[in-house]
């Protein structure tokens, strides 16, 4: 599966994706002799903020500068130097590894550009450089955990190429995991469209047991989790102003009863109290007063 509209892992829920920091950031800080060779274990999230790096991964040699981001493998041997400007090269690296259900490194089932332009840097320079300066050499803590994931989040973004599933057998419990996500992620991003059905069609696996594994990894089975994302996405048009019946008839349903009735299941309040919530005043003749 190639690179698709809406990047997989943003669609995800949170609990579906184990981020571990291996240990506390690294706060770069090379002059022009610096020189590195090194392997490591885990995977390395390398962000510079000032200055340029020239690396060489595998085959391929680069620059890295301030705004790019660079993602070494776990077991993937480097080499780097200063760039030989009057800058220091300054930034932070992060080593850590991000399984999908607990079951299996997602990093590895991933193509990925050997570096790759943070898409909003303005935006996330600042982000990166607190992550720098609030490191501690003791221990990392969850705020660090949640900035590293956005930063991570934001590169992988910019740098997929999409994913290792051509010449791997579907009996690999990584791959399984990586057909929930796309039928999760195809489900989250098509609320209108896409039906289980069509979500499942291309599926390499038994129906039956694709179900079960989806149920175990994401807690429901994918009609639940199709309505869950339905729901949500008609709290999201509530919230910009539709009434309830709007709302129903644009999910397709003829019975904006049932609808709340559904809703309420999912969401936990009727749609006609969450749109008051959000500060949606329903006309005279809207109907919104189903409970």
């Amino acid at each position: 599966m190639e690179k698709t509209e809406h990047f997989p892992l943003s669609l995800m829920p949170m609990r579906s994706l184990s981020l571990r920091l291996a240990r506390s950031a690294i706060k770069m800080r090379h002059n022009a002799r610096w020189r590195i060779d090194k392997l490591n274990p885990v995977h390395d999230l390398v962000m510079p903020l000032t200055g340029r790096g020239r690396y060489w991964v595998g085959e391929e040699e680069f620059t890295l500068e301030p705004g790019e981001a660079m993602l070494i493998p776990a077991y993937t041997r480097f080499r780097g130097r200063h760039d030989c400007g009057g800058d220091e090269f300054t930034g932070v690296a992060q080593h850590f590894m991000l399984d999908l259900f607990g079951r299996g490194d997602v990093i590895s089932q991933m193509k990925l550009a050997k570096k790759a332009r943070f898409p909003d840097w303005a935006s996330l320079e600042p982000l990166v450089r607190h992550y720098r300066e609030s490191t501690s050499r003791a221990n990392t803590t969850l705020s660090q955990h949640h900035a590293f994931m956005v930063l991570l989040l934001a590169h992988l973004e910019a740098a997929f190429e999409g994913w290792q599933t051509r010449d791997s057998t579907p009996e690999s419990q990584d791959q399984l995991s990586l057909h929930i996500m796309f039928v999760a992620s195809r489900l989250s991003s098509d609320p209108l469209g896409a039906g289980v059905e069509d979500a499942l069609a291309s599926v390499p696996y038994n129906p039956d047991y694709f179900r079960r594994a989806f149920r175990d990894r994401m807690g429901m089975t994918p009609k639940k989790f199709r309505e869950l994302k339905r729901m949500e996405f008609a709290a999201n048009r509530l919230g910009m102003g539709l009434t309830v019946k709007e709302a129903a008839l644009e999910l397709g349903f003829s019975d904006p009863y049932f609808f709340s009735r559904m809703f309420k299941q999912y969401i936990g309040d009727s749609p006609s109290s969450y749109r008051l919530m959000k500060g949606a005043v329903p006309p005279p003749d809207s109907g919104d007063v189903l409970a």
